[in-house]
């Protein structure tokens, strides 16, 4: 990455945050008749700019290639669903939002939030540039286009009319190539005095809990608060409020507004939060620069549970074909002589395999089928809701495997403070 740039400042790119090795694209599953083929490796080796701290991977696909047909449908994951309808209750109830205003949601997927808008009557617009996602939020009734975001596409909106009241952005802002152009975007159809919301796993989090599977190649930036309100400020755009939300590991929900509109007025939970990642060290480098050896520990200890495992014959499968589960299996260098498949609740990866490790996606009920030892939940963001759906292991003795932020075993009946968490 000797030639990279930041994608905020332009700067060079010098220092490692951590080296995955060689990974194919998380997403890209496999058909039976592409096993055979070649596939295509590219370094998963992120960096961090030394004068704006952003975590960052080098763009070695374009965004069509990687996200105009794409496998991940939010409305597979009933924990999900649930926190964004509390989402859309609280904002109708904090800001009053009402059928006289317009919803525009980036990134909207499968309509899995939207339609919860529309269920109260509030007008709506998803822009969704997966074409396979798009049309199944259109089928569901949900006005969805299907366009990537940045200013091009803003200024076609303003022209037909379509500003933000409230503008939603659920876990994209990762996945942007060029955060200036993105940003920008954002900043053209967000009415005067529209509010805007953001959702993003948040590095603290990633680097407290060892969360290096979050890494890939889909994601090409990872954020700080301190971070991203720099960026935000460069575009004329104001943080006022930020909430720290458990999903995907640690989250953060930031809210934001024009910087010349009067109201809402600044939260404290702003510089509370600012407060806590300069004690945490993230204004800092040397913070970024030792988090690789904690993956390297986490992969160890892994590969030897697993071999402990089949040394034993104990059978071990997975659950879940999760984006984070490929950046794992491929930097532990585990395939299917360790894992025997792995199970999916989302018909769209069942019979496909997993990329680079070409491991076999099935649906559940496989699993009561073979009756495995050990269950590895690669979605460990979800492990409470997983671990209650499949607590049925327990009737021959399985155990489940959690891999992050270390290996643990989970015998069942499943323990009372994970069902208590869920």
């Amino acid at each position: 990455m000797a030639n990279a740039k930041c994608r905020f400042s332009g700067q060079p790119l010098h220092q490692t945050f951590i080296d995955l090795g060689m990974s194919p694209l998380a997403n890209a599953y496999l058909t039976a008749e592409q096993l055979n083929h070649a596939e295509k490796f590219y370094p998963l080796h992120a960096y961090v700019s030394e004068d704006t701290l952003l975590v960052q991977l080098e763009q070695f696909e374009t965004p069509d290639r990687i996200f105009s047909d794409y496998a991940y449908f939010s409305s597979y994951s009933v924990s999900w669903l649930k926190h964004v309808k509390a989402y859309t209750d609280m904002m109708v109830e904090k800001f009053g939002f009402n059928r006289h205003n317009q919803i525009i949601e980036i990134a909207s997927n499968d309509g899995y939030l939207l339609q919860y808008f529309v269920e109260k009557g509030i007008p709506v617009l998803g822009i969704e540039p997966a074409a396979n996602i798009a049309k199944i939020a259109q089928d569901r009734g949900i006005p969805s286009i299907n366009k990537f975001f940045g200013v091009e596409t803003a200024k076609e909106l303003v022209i037909q009319g379509k500003l933000a009241d409230l503008l939603i952005g659920n876990n994209v802002l990762a996945h942007v190539p060029d955060l200036n152009d993105f940003i920008a975007g954002m900043k053209l159809i967000l009415k005067p005095h529209g509010i805007l919301t953001m959702e993003f796993p948040h590095i603290l989090q990633l680097i407290q809990q060892n969360q290096f599977d979050t890494i890939y190649h889909e994601h090409f930036s990872y954020f700080s608060f301190l971070a991203i309100e720099k960026i935000f400020a460069a575009h004329n755009l104001q943080l006022f409020d930020v909430e720290e939300l458990s999903t995907h590991g640690g989250s953060l929900r930031i809210y934001a507004k024009h910087d010349n509109a009067d109201s809402p007025g600044i939260s404290d939970r702003v510089s509370h939060l600012k407060t806590k990642e300069i004690s945490a060290g993230l204004h800092r480098i040397e913070t970024y620069i030792t988090f690789g050896e904690k993956a390297r520990q986490t992969k160890h200890k892994l590969l030897n549970f697993l071999l402990s495992a089949k040394a034993e014959g104990k059978s071990i499968v997975g659950y879940g074909a999760p984006a984070k589960g490929n950046t794992l299996l491929n930097y532990c260098g585990i395939g299917k002589d360790f894992i025997d498949y792995t199970v999916d609740c989302n018909p769209y990866k069942q019979d496909l395999f997993l990329p680079g490790t070409h491991i076999s996606i099935f649906e559940p009920d496989k699993i009561r089928e073979t009756k495995p030892d050990y269950v590895l939940i690669l979605p460990w963001n979800l492990k409470e809701e997983i671990m209650e759906q499949m607590a049925f292991i327990g009737e021959w003795g399985g155990q489940f495997v959690v891999p992050i932020p270390e290996v643990k075993i989970y015998p069942c009946p499943i323990p009372d403070r994970l069902l208590i968490a869920s």
